[in-house]
């Protein structure tokens, strides 16, 4: 059995907290001396679909007490630039508050990574080097639905913001002209951002060896679910903490509703926790392409009845079913015949 931490407490930072603490036996830290803390800015400027910084705070009081040596607090945002985010959401508060570095991954070195594009013929992207080489990962995001794969949970937000957008950060000098893409996203019609053509701008468009191989990862729903699973086994979370606080239902990951939820999930099986976190979202895991390709390649747990939860909360009352994104039925399209010879286990 895998043990994952469910609990709801008074506040986000004693519910995320408190979910470590459930888990705090499974935490080996002896021998470290690189940890990675990575948040999710999807946006810079909307709050609802980043990862609370007080979330990071309650991972920061977990560590600190365990641990003194270094720790990066990194992100690699999709569109604007991560500082903004960093500035934004009051991180950088936490180098004076907890001795930590903050890093823009889209400004790291980097290294390549096998994947495949829309045609299944081998295409190579570029990773920040200090995901990769950190000795212990902590992915820490919120629940939210998504336009592409279903869910975004601790394994998509480590594989995405690892992947560089070496443009993110080139914006004219006066305000007005900063984070263009993004401004010019929210603009697009809803019917428009939601169909197929858009995938494939992402893609073809946005993406490229040059550009950002966080767009490149979109090479059509059946592919990107592929992909990211090829990619997580690069940048595997050591530790997965879902801030439950706030999710997002709907059109996510960037655009969707409040979901008032007020627990977390913690664990060092990350798949287990994101697989019990979509099933208490309404979404079955076997359902989600990544998350069938993770346990498919052994990287970890995705059969609920091989999960046990610990903490001061039951499954059960923890059932709060999001509203879908829009394209789910197109989403679940995402089975490949080829997937078992293409991750290596034909």
């Amino acid at each position: 059995m895998v043990t994952v931490g469910l609990t709801r407490r008074g506040s986000r930072r004693e519910t995320v907290a408190a979910a470590l603490e459930a888990v705090a036996d499974q935490v080996d830290l002896e021998g470290v001396r690189r940890i990675l803390v990575k948040p999710n800015f999807v946006a810079t400027d909307r709050p609802l679909a980043a990862t609370h910084v007080d979330a990071v705070r309650a991972v920061l009081d977990f560590l600190r007490a365990r641990y003194d040596g270094s720790i990066v607090v990194a992100e690699g945002a999709a569109l604007s630039p991560t500082w903004d985010g960093f500035r934004n959401y009051g991180y950088e508060s936490l180098v004076k508050e907890y001795g930590v570095t903050l890093l823009d991954l889209n400004a790291d070195d980097t290294v390549e990574v096998a994947v495949y594009d829309r045609r299944l013929r081998p295409m190579r992207l570029r990773l920040a080097c200090t995901a990769v080489e950190a000795d212990f990962r902590i992915s820490i995001c919120p629940p939210k639905t998504h336009d592409t794969v279903v869910v975004t949970l601790a394994i998509k937000n480590i594989v995405m913001g690892s992947l560089v957008n070496p443009h993110a950060d080139r914006r004219a000098a006066a305000g007005p002209g900063r984070g263009t893409l993004a401004r010019i996203g929210r603009m697009v019609p809803g019917r428009l951002r939601r169909s197929s053509l858009a995938e494939r701008v992402k893609g073809t468009l946005l993406g490229g060896p040059s550009g950002s191989q966080k767009m490149a990862m979109h090479q059509g729903i059946p592919v990107i679910n592929l992909n990211l699973a090829l990619v997580a086994q690069v940048v595997w979370p050591d530790l997965a903490v879902i801030d439950g606080w706030e999710g997002m239902e709907g059109e996510g990951p960037g655009h969707g509703d409040p979901v008032p939820w007020r627990i977390a999930i913690a664990g060092t099986d990350p798949l287990a926790v994101d697989a019990l976190t979509a099933h208490l979202m309404g979404f079955e895991p076997e359902g989600i392409g990544y998350l069938h390709y993770c346990h498919r390649l052994g990287l970890g747990t995705a059969d609920l009845e091989e999960i046990r939860t610990v903490g001061d909360l039951e499954p059960d009352a923890a059932l709060r079913p999001f509203r879908p994104h829009p394209t789910v039925g197109e989403q679940r399209r995402w089975e490949l015949p080829e997937a078992e010879e293409l991750l290596g286990l034909g």
